[in-house]
């Protein structure tokens, strides 16, 4: 049994295996356990092909000004990013309650070696001899207490970090209609560049933010956003006189 439950892994293998899918549980960058660069692909290309699709609608059925097309593709995107947020929050909670029934299932019938993970987890933490025993045995006696500490201790999940995905789906719907009336704004007051102007200034702002919240460094994060955003621009403008 324990071979069958470990997979042939001594139980720090098995326990640092556990983390790292806790790992993938609790990752909502693209809200799926594929590879990282699967997911970017994917993510990008579902962007892509809406904003492609937006832009199509509207040039090919309209032969309406700036004035409407733009604010009428903003409404669009604001409406795509506000579920696609949702989307990849459900992906999460999903995943997130999958890896909790395989826990239990393990906890109901793998008891033996859960008890196993147990002693070495708290050994780690310094815990030896009787005291190391009673924590366990008290812990082995309730099944709730026992999966709680297994999806913290064992897989490196919070339970109380996880976001409700409607959550999610309003700050992503708050963040796309913010930039878009920044930069409608921006179009009303200065029309021949007020749109990137202020563009640049949302890149800005939204970069300060994001980096001060994940305690990364604003200098970097601020112009690597304006590099490639400004790259993205610029290739449009040479491109179109080709």
């Amino acid at each position: 049994m324990k071979a069958e439950h470990f997979k042939g892994k001594s139980v720090p293998e098995h326990l640092k295996e556990a983390r790292i899918r806790g790992a993938l549980a609790s990752s909502e960058v693209h809200g799926t356990e594929m590879p990282g660069h699967f997911g970017a692909g994917s993510d990008a290309a579902k962007d892509t092909a809406t904003g492609l699709a937006l832009l199509w609608i509207l040039l090919t059925f309209t032969t309406l000004n700036s004035w409407i097309v733009i604010p009428l593709f903003a409404a669009g995107w604001c409406i795509w990013k506000t579920g696609r947020s949702a989307l990849i929050g459900w992906a999460r909670m999903e995943r997130f309650h999958r890896v909790i029934e395989e826990e239990r299932w393990e906890i109901e019938h793998h008891r033996a070696q859960e008890r196993l993970e147990l002693t070495e987890m708290y050994q780690a933490k310094g815990l030896t001899g009787k005291l190391l025993e009673e924590v366990v045995d008290v812990l082995m006696a309730d099944d709730n207490r026992l999966l709680r500490v297994m999806l913290e201790e064992e897989l490196g999940l919070t339970l109380e970090a996880y976001e409700h995905p409607l959550k999610q789906a309003m700050g992503a719907l708050v963040g796309s209609l913010t930039a878009s009336l920044l930069c409608l704004f921006g179009l009303w007051v200065y029309p021949p560049f007020g749109l990137l102007l202020f563009s640049a200034l949302t890149l800005i702002l939204s970069a300060i933010l994001s980096a001060k919240l994940e305690r990364n460094h604003v200098t970097s994060t601020v112009i690597w956003s304006l590099a490639i955003a400004t790259f993205a621009c610029g290739a449009v403008y040479f491109l179109k006189g080709l």
